[in-house]
């Protein structure tokens, strides 16, 4: 089974909190979602000067690295059936977080994600990297 990879984890390794290299392992498989490749470009859309510039050549290294999942019928279907569920319940899950777990849901991905809003998304397998 591959790995998802939230764009939490993503941040925290731009910020040094997390290195990269040190929890992936090279017989999991890793992903992105599109929904994570939109999140991290749209900051460096808010950023600008030097730290633009840096920031773009690391989301571009990103994306060369983890071809992003794009959304699909199925990844609709997961989020359909995972937003209705959390709506009954009155707990509701940030939209991006709710794409990026249906698309680990319908893809059969664990989810490494620092965010706990995850393990509120029914179906979801979410792991740590650290």
């Amino acid at each position: 089974m591959g790995i998802l990879i939230d764009t939490s984890i993503l941040v925290a390794v731009e910020r040094d909190l997390i290195d990269i290299e040190a929890v992936t392992h090279e017989n999991d498989r890793y992903s992105i979602s599109v929904v994570t490749a939109a999140e991290l470009l749209h900051g460096v859309h808010r950023a600008s000067g030097k730290r633009a510039r840096s920031r773009s050549a690391y989301v571009e290294s990103l994306l060369a690295r983890f071809d992003p999942i794009s959304i699909s019928v199925p990844i609709a279907r997961a989020y359909a059936a995972a937003s209705a569920e959390l709506a009954r319940r009155g707990t509701p899950v940030d939209p991006n977080d709710l794409w990026i777990g249906a698309t680990a849901i319908a893809e059969n991905l664990r989810i490494a994600a620092l965010d706990g809003d995850f393990d509120r998304i029914p179906g979801v397998k979410r792991i740590s990297l650290t």
